[in-house]
C-alpha cells in the first residue's frame, strides 16, 4: 500500500534552514504528481509546493522564493528545502500524493500523505 514517511522537522530559529525528506513506497513514483501542505493549530490546511508529471513546480505565495522542491527517483525521496524561516511556518508538515488537478491547493484533499513532521520557528 502506499507510505509516506516524512522526516526532517525541528525547532528552529528565524532565518534559519530546514530540509525535510519524504520516503515513499507502495507506488510508481516517477512521474506522481506529489507535493506538501501543512496545518497549523487552529488553522486551515495550506498547500505549499507541488511537482507534476513533466517535474513543473508550483508554490504557494506565502513559499515562493524561499522553499525549494525536489525529488530523487532514484530515492523515491521528495524534499522540501526550506530557507530563511519565519515564524508563521510553524506548522506540522505532510508529504502527499495528490489526486485530481496537480497543483499545492490539492495536496491534502485528494490523494495520500504521510503522518507528518512538525516544524517549529522561533523568533
Amino acid at each position: 500500500q502506499v507510505q509516506l514517511v516524512e522526516s526532517g522537522g525541528a525547532s528552529v530559529q528565524a532565518g534559519e534552514s530546514l530540509r525535510l525528506s519524504c520516503l515513499a513506497s507502495g507506488f510508481t513514483f516517477r512521474g506522481a504528481c506529489m507535493g506538501w501542505f501543512r496545518r497549523a493549530p487552529g488553522q486551515e490546511r495550506e498547500g505549499v509546493a507541488s511537482i507534476d508529471f513533466h517535474g513543473s513546480i508550483i508554490y504557494s505565495e506565502s513559499v515562493k522564493g524561499r522553499f525549494t522542491l525536489s525529488k530523487d527517483d532514484a530515492k523515491n525521496t521528495l524534499y522540501l528545502q526550506m530557507d530563511n524561516l519565519k515564524p508563521e511556518d510553524t506548522a506540522m508538515y505532510y508529504c502527499a500524493t495528490i489526486g485530481g488537478q496537480c497543483s499545492p491547493a490539492s495536496a491534502g484533499i485528494f490523494g495520500r500523505w504521510g503522518q507528518g513532521t512538525q516544524v517549529t520557528v522561533s523568533s
